[in-house]
């Protein structure tokens, strides 16, 4: 099969641009509890209704120190509340939202500020707002200034910027809501790109509100009135951001947190029924449990809990698919056991009321997505970019198939060209970047090129197979795609990273980048130390113990492949994983820089071996 389709669920023609989501919320519900917004004392209830007040409020404050439709806002904070406030006030003042990783560069401020033309700035913290004004400076042109959002010294707040909107009369504010239409920009999103330069993508109301109608529509058994989430992905991304716009629009109640380390505290007090995660976190959660029962000297009962549970994910597999199998009377009594030691305090864990889990930006081990399901967590893995205005496809509550990215969702279609890449066109998809010329090799017979590889199964659904850029042909002229030997190596808490190399060179290498704590606490319990990263460095680890604990990981990922995909040297490191030039923002690796950093060792990896 090589093209799948899901037809539309949703229309669109009844919403005049996004603030509607929220503004016909507000009339259908406008006490019901919108937010969660972390205090001093606990969590503050925000209605509907008084987000939607303090939207506006932020929205005539936009209008009344100048800002002009199609003007564009850059916000640059931690993922919280604010944020969101910001996001829509913009809309609302019928300018365009530039979202900024709280985590970029100046350079990269700078180049976004200049190349979005950026008019007004909203900042989260003092460091943030510095970045920016000095990004508006460069740009030269007259600017509306820096706006804080809480507490920054000698920065103007958000309150005092709503202030100075008290002039700006209800009818012009409604006039300027109004004014976008379903192809007018609605933000530009600068890819955080693992290759070349970013790119502005020009995301439009239409392809947002396409998105949320139709994934609305089709997951209405995840996000409902009834239910509530945690979002602490940054909301700079895309898919926070949308995510957001469904929940606000279908009524789920949002809680925001910036610091991972808070984020496990808060869900024994917010019990949410749903979450989005990066497959790491889901390794570290399972990760974690075992630790815990190998300190209890239960680590050989664990390992039997961690069999039962993939088999019970096959069994729920087979359910889902049409194929009933009762399992066994055996299998039944021992999943019990192992749900009152092990599973039902995992649940516990993620605030007891988790139904289901969104996972993305990665590629989920299908072991590991059968685990969760076994212990009663279902994962719903998709796949999306930037410019599909995140999710493309996804698994679906009841068809959920471990090992794919799913269906097209809705209004979506997918084809796989002759070279196997993953093309893209739908109501999510965008139609350009900001710069034309990175347009001439985006689109193929009006698909976008996702640079993704896949393939499309018998059911219709998407299995990703690694990026394009990242194939590696060796000297023997051998064509190697690495997506799967590196996700098996990832599988080990351990590897951060796994980077293999072998461009042009006789065998395959690579290199194993340490998860910084728990490489450490390896070394630790084995009566060793590991030295901090150096910044801008990626440093290789001389420690036998550990290169030979991670062979195991080398030998099993080698089993996986044919002979020629196999990795026949490795070199572990350490590198900065803050280090926004190595690492995007989506905790992606640039491969690129990786290899240009680590030139050096990757030469000693090929020392003596013939060309």
């Amino acid at each position: 099969m090589f093209e799948t389709h899901t037809p539309a669920l949703a229309r669109l023609d009844a919403f005049t641009n996004v603030t509607d989501l929220l503004v016909r919320r507000a009339e259908e519900a406008p006490d019901h509890i919108a937010f969660e917004v972390p205090t001093d004392s606990g969590w503050k209830p925000v209605t509907t209704a008084a987000f939607l007040d303090a939207v506006r409020a932020l929205a005539k404050g936009m209008v009344g120190v100048g800002l002009q439709p199609g003007d564009t806002v850059a916000i640059m904070a931690p993922t919280r509340y604010e944020w969101a406030v910001a996001d829509l006030a913009t809309w609302f003042a019928g300018g365009v939202v530039v979202p900024v990783y709280d985590s970029s560069s100046a350079s990269q401020v700078d180049a976004i500020v200049s190349d979005a033309g950026v008019r007004l700035a909203v900042a989260g913290t003092r460091a943030h707002a510095d970045l920016l004004n000095d990004a508006l400076a460069q740009a030269g042109d007259e600017t509306l200034g820096t706006w804080a959002m809480a507490g920054v010294e000698n920065v103007p707040s958000l309150d005092e910027l709503s202030a100075r909107g008290a002039d700006v009369s209800e009818a012009e504010l409604e006039s300027r809501r109004i004014r976008a239409g379903h192809d007018d920009p609605a933000t530009i999103v600068y890819t955080s790109g693992t290759t070349g330069e970013p790119k502005g993508a020009v995301l439009t109301h239409a392809n947002f509100l396409g998105q949320v109608l139709n994934i609305a529509a089709a997951y209405r058994e995840v996000v409902n009135p009834q239910g509530n989430t945690i979002i602490f992905l940054p909301l700079a991304h895309v898919l926070a951001r949308g995510l957001q716009l469904i929940c606000i629009a279908s009524g789920m109640r949002i809680a925001h947190l910036s610091e991972p380390a808070q984020v496990v505290p808060a869900l024994a007090v917010l019990h949410p029924t749903f979450l989005v995660a990066v497959p790491r976190v889901l390794q570290k959660i399972q990760s974690a449990a075992g630790e815990k029962a190998a300190e209890k000297h239960l680590g050989r009962l664990w390992a039997r809990a961690v069999a039962t549970a993939i088999l019970g994910g096959r069994f729920e597999e087979f359910r889902d698919a049409g194929h009933p199998r009762r399992a066994p009377l055996g299998f039944r009594v021992r999943k019990a056991v192992f749900d009152a030691l092990f599973y039902a305090r995992l649940r516990s864990v993620m605030g007891g009321r988790v139904g289901y889990i969104l996972s993305g930006g990665a590629t989920l081990d299908r072991d590991l997505s059968l685990f969760f399901r076994g212990i009663g967590v279902p994962v719903i893995e998709g796949y999306g970019l930037t410019e599909t205005t995140a999710p493309l496809t996804g698994n679906l509550p009841g068809r959920i198939a471990s090992g794919t990215v799913g269906l097209p969702l809705p209004g979506s279609t997918v084809r796989i060209s002759p070279q196997g890449e993953v093309l893209a066109r739908g109501v999510g998809v965008f139609s350009g970047y900001r710069d034309p010329r990175h347009d001439a090799d985006a689109f193929v017979d009006g698909f976008f090129r996702t640079g993704d590889l896949g393939r499309i199964d018998d059911s219709g659904r998407v299995i990703l197979e690694g990026r394009l850029k990242d194939v590696i042909v060796t000297s023997n002229g051998k064509t190697v795609v690495p997506a799967r030997w590196e996700g098996a190596v990832e599988a080990s808490p351990l590897v951060q990273h796994a980077v293999m190399v072998g461009e042009g060179k006789p065998y395959l290498s690579a290199l194993l980048i340490l998860d910084p704590e728990q490489s450490a606490a390896w070394v630790a319990a084995n009566g060793s130390t590991l030295e901090p990263g150096i910044p801008g460095a990626v440093r290789a680890i001389d420690d036998p113990r550990l290169t030979a604990h991670l062979q195991t990981a080398v030998d099993a990922a080698n089993a996986l492949v044919s002979r020629s995909e196999q990795v026949r040297r490795f070199t572990v490191v350490l590198a900065d994983l803050d280090d926004r030039e190595l690492v995007t923002p989506t905790l992606k690796i640039k491969r690129r820089e990786v290899l240009h950093r680590a030139a050096d060792t990757i030469d000693t990896l090929y020392r003596g071996a013939a060309s």
